[in-house]
């Protein structure tokens, strides 16, 4: 593995770079076997956003306008990964810029932080009435339920997660570890969004995360059985399951699309990868979402 610290060292010397910052639970006080070194910069030249990920260590980059641009909240909210700029570390910042963005995040008044959460709600119901209409109804058979899981799941992580700890001004985590850091921040103050989020990933501890691991043989998921496994050594094994299951929904896209004309041996091994005995499918997947969007919008 590359060393953290001379990337970053090359960052700053890099005279196109006008802001760096550490991300991610590595070189923290929360970090594990798993963490990845990951940094955040901000380069002139740069058209679009880029990820570089190199020995061991992942570049986040974004072009160097946005750094001035999502100073303005309004701006920012439409097109920023908010959460990871309020959580990152600064280490380099001549202009100030990432300094006054972080402080806006980390200053949000109440009533701005309504209009961000009925943002990503809205976002939700949009998504999930359009998988009702896509995935459900007469016609439709298994790989339409599967279709709708992955669906559910991915609005719940991405959209009803961070809508739900706008409640306590809190800005989510997305490592492999995530069940964990929804039930820290969380699994007190909303204990029924919890169990939804749960309960759309059919979790089983440490015997459903062994099962998981075994599935992933023969499909392709070498870097993310290596990722699944360090975080099942560290006691994580609903974050294991939960990277693999969406992992799996998002590289054999194609599978789900032609689910019944697979072998049923790879069948079985998508079934385990995705829990499809163990996790609500088609409707009830997305009416456990539904109800997860009335959670994160009471706050309960």
């Amino acid at each position: 593995m590359q060393d953290p610290d001379k990337v970053q060292d090359r960052l700053v010397a890099d005279r196109k770079v006008r802001a760096v910052a550490q991300a991610g639970s590595y070189g923290t006080d929360d970090a594990w076997a798993g963490s990845v070194p990951t940094l955040v910069a901000f380069e002139r030249g740069l058209l679009s956003p880029q990820t570089e990920a190199r020995a061991g260590v992942t570049v986040q980059r974004y072009p160097y306008e946005k750094l001035e641009q999502w100073r303005d909240w309004d701006v920012a909210r439409e097109e920023a990964p908010v959460a990871l700029l309020a959580t990152s570390r600064v280490v380099y910042d001549p202009t100030g810029h990432y300094g006054r963005i972080q402080r806006t995040l980390w200053n949000l008044n109440e009533e701005r932080l309504a209009a961000h959460r009925e943002d990503l709600l809205g976002q939700a119901a949009a998504r999930l009435d359009s998988a009702r209409r896509t995935y459900t109804g007469p016609g439709h058979g298994a790989q339409e339920q599967l279709l709708a899981l992955a669906e559910a799941r991915e609005v719940a992580v991405s959209l009803l997660y961070p809508a739900l700890l706008t409640h306590i001004h809190g800005w989510p985590e997305f490592e492999i570890r995530l069940p964990h850091a929804w039930r820290a921040s969380a699994g007190l103050r909303f204990p029924k969004a919890v169990y939804r989020l749960d309960g759309l990933y059919g979790f089983g501890g440490e015997d459903e995360a062994r099962r998981v691991l075994l599935a992933t043989r023969g499909l392709g998921l070498v870097e993310q059985e290596k990722r699944a496994r360090a975080a099942f050594q560290s006691g994580y094994y609903d974050g294991a399951v939960r990277y693999l299951r969406d992992e799996t929904a998002r590289t054999h896209r194609a599978d789900l699309d032609r689910w019944t004309y697979l072998s049923s041996a790879r069948r079985d091994k998508l079934g385990t990868l995705l829990g499809v005995t163990r996790s609500p499918l088609g409707p009830a997947a997305l009416a456990l979402a539904g109800e997860l969007l009335v959670d994160a919008r009471e706050g309960r």
